[in-house]
């Protein structure tokens, strides 16, 4: 019997999005877009974060080895006194980054797009989930910056990382601050028509 399912692509290079969606029992390829994102501004974090994931989920959609999937383009910021944060450009303004967020609250923004290239026609929406910074010390902070891990993840914490013992709790969805959320992207692929059961890998 003939495997109907459609192709899944994540326009993404963030392993924790792809484990995201392995573990929700799907099995995207991996395409990256190599968008500039310097290239995009917006006037709201939210507004930055659906920019850049429709650029990236569009970008490889027009390329032909992306011909007949579903394409899933994500990017996250930091929304902090309504500045965007990604990812710290150094070790110096991660440390800033982190002395400022801590006892405090931000909201973590996270644009989803999915593009059906069989369509030719895309759906876009922002998660929004509140995160609540615990008060690390200034050594903890600097021990953290050392690890090298700030560096890579918007904002300059994971939740499934070396940083979650520094993070009080959140209000939302967990993964929309991992990288993506599920249930969202169900109700996007809904509304493109497909259900996201009919996307599952077979079990092994």
């Amino acid at each position: 019997m003939t495997d109907q399912r459609r192709r899944l692509v994540l326009a993404s290079q963030s392993p924790a999005r792809l484990g995201l969606l392995r573990q929700a029992g799907l099995a995207p390829e991996v395409i990256v877009s190599g968008f500039d994102e310097d290239a995009v501004t917006a006037p709201t974090p939210a507004e930055l974060a659906l920019a850049l994931a429709e650029a990236k989920a569009s970008v490889v959609a027009a390329r032909p080895e992306a011909a007949g999937a579903l394409v899933v383009g994500c990017d996250s910021v930091l929304d902090l006194d309504g500045q965007a944060l990604g990812k710290p450009a150094d070790a110096e303004e991660a440390t800033a980054r982190w002395k400022a967020m801590r006892g405090r609250a931000g909201t973590l923004q996270t644009g989803h797009c999915v593009y059906d290239t069989t369509a030719g026609r895309f759906v876009s929406a922002v998660g929004s989930t509140v995160v609540r910074f615990g008060e690390p010390t200034d050594e903890e902070i600097a021990a953290y910056v050392a690890s090298g891990e700030p560096l890579h993840v918007a904002g300059a914490f994971t939740l499934d990382g070396r940083s979650a013992p520094f993070v009080d709790g959140i209000d939302g969805d967990s993964g929309n601050v991992i990288g993506l959320s599920l249930p969202l992207l169900r109700r996007l692929l809904a509304d493109l028509g497909v259900g996201i059961t009919e996307l599952w890998a077979p079990r092994d």
